[in-house]
């Protein structure tokens, strides 16, 4: 991963704005990375190796400064951790979803409506943003979350009720559909 600092004094405030800073930690589904910038959380990422983890958060804001932070984000790595082991405890930061589409950012809001231990289907969702026929396009915008659990696309199933793709895997969206149904 590339890691790049600000240069000089005169570049400080434009530098703090395109700053990202990052930590992680582990949880009981895996290893986790928080991401912040001055906006509000604009990543959360699960998986089992946290230089993965760093690779594809460098990947998703290139030309961005990526700095470590892990005093700066203990907070937000405990409640993402808190959040995973017990959800009915909400998650509540702020987001920053800049990086998206429109139409994502659109599927995304959508998402964060719907509550802690509920499921949707893509078709659903599809049509409650008014795109009857816009499932898979739905699935697509899920999968270029880069917020998990704050944008909960682990709540979102197939039309016949069924496990789908999830980026951070299906053994990892069992785990979390399960604990959110036992709350």
């Amino acid at each position: 991963m590339n890691l790049m600092q600000a240069h000089s004094p005169a570049t400080a405030s434009a530098a703090a704005l395109d700053t990202i800073a990052y930590a992680v930690g582990q949880s009981a589904i895996g290893t986790i990375l928080a991401a912040r910038s001055p906006v509000g959380v604009c990543a959360i990422l699960i998986g089992d190796d946290a230089v993965a983890l760093e690779q594809d958060l460098a990947d998703r804001f290139p030309g961005r400064i990526i700095v470590r932070d892990e005093a700066g984000l203990r907070d937000d790595l405990a409640a993402i951790a808190r959040f995973i082991e017990t959800p009915g405890a909400g998650l509540d930061m702020p987001l920053d979803m800049r990086h998206g589409t429109p139409f994502q950012q659109r599927v995304w809001q959508v998402l964060r409506t719907i509550p802690c231990g509920a499921i949707i289907t893509y078709t659903a969702l599809a049509r409650r943003i008014g795109m009857p026929d816009g499932a898979r396009a739905v699935a697509t915008a899920c999968a270029a979350n880069a917020i998990a659990l704050g944008i909960p696309c682990h709540r979102v199933l197939r039309a016949d009720g069924s496990l789908s793709g999830y980026r951070w895997g299906l053994e990892r969206k069992r785990a979390l559909l399960d604990r959110e149904a036992a709350i």
